[in-house]
């Protein structure tokens, strides 16, 4: 009988702005020959779409009739996903400043956010998918296979998020103020608010580098595939 190819996880990987969660889940999804789903990019992408629309970021009714007009689609590629919007390719506007504070004040609304979960499910439903964001393993997948919650210290989160924002003109201070406005918002929701999933595993990165954070996950991985 031939052998049984190994079954395909689903890998959930959460925690707040600014840890690291992107890179991680790149990495891991590439060397395990995995879908990375980006969750904040698809906000990130209704975002830009009701920049462009002009529609209120407090108007819920208003942004999940956007969300239901709207196709987000990501795209695997090398060098990480590319980002759809109505078949637009919109990877790099979405990565600047002025739609990641929108993205965070659009991912609060609970319908907004049901609207997404249900997209979020669809793609990852088959396994094959390492998934990052602020409510994976406790709201999109519940049963995810393997459930990370990677945390750091916000000063070292502050440096980080310095250090990516290199030449883009923002200042210590602005980033850390935004930081910390994200965090509150983040952890204080109404719906699905960023907390650790009871059964995920507790990564501090603080005082470690990308690549032992790595090797952690990919640890938590086999055993969970051995």
């Amino acid at each position: 009988m031939p052998d049984t190819p190994p079954r395909k996880l689903i890998i959930a990987i959460d925690g707040p702005a600014g840890v690291g969660k992107s890179t991680i889940a790149s990495r891991l999804a590439r060397e395990l020959g995995y879908v990375n789903l980006e969750s904040g990019a698809m906000y990130r992408a209704l975002a830009l779409k009701a920049i462009e629309w002009d529609t209120s970021f407090d108007d819920e009714p208003a942004l999940v009739k956007l969300a239901h007009e709207s196709r987000i689609h990501l795209e695997p590629s090398l060098g990480g996903n590319r980002v759809k919007l109505d078949g637009r390719d919109v990877t790099m506007r979405v990565r600047e400043t002025d739609v990641t504070e929108a993205a965070s004040r659009v991912s609060v609304h609970p319908q907004v956010r049901e609207w997404m979960v249900a997209r979020q499910r669809e793609m990852g439903v088959g396994g094959g998918v390492v998934m990052e964001g602020r409510d994976i393993g406790t709201k999109v997948f519940p049963h995810a296979d393997v459930k990370i919650f990677l945390d750091a210290d916000p000063v070292v989160r502050e440096q980080r998020r310095l250090e990516q924002n290199k030449g883009k003109g923002a200042s210590a201070r602005s980033l850390a103020a935004e930081l910390r406005e994200r965090d509150h918002r983040d952890r204080t929701r109404a719906a699905s608010p960023l907390q650790p999933a009871p059964d995920a595993h507790l990564l501090d990165s603080s005082d470690l580098s990308e690549d032992e954070v790595l090797r952690k996950v990919e640890e938590l991985v086999r055993e969970k595939l051995g």
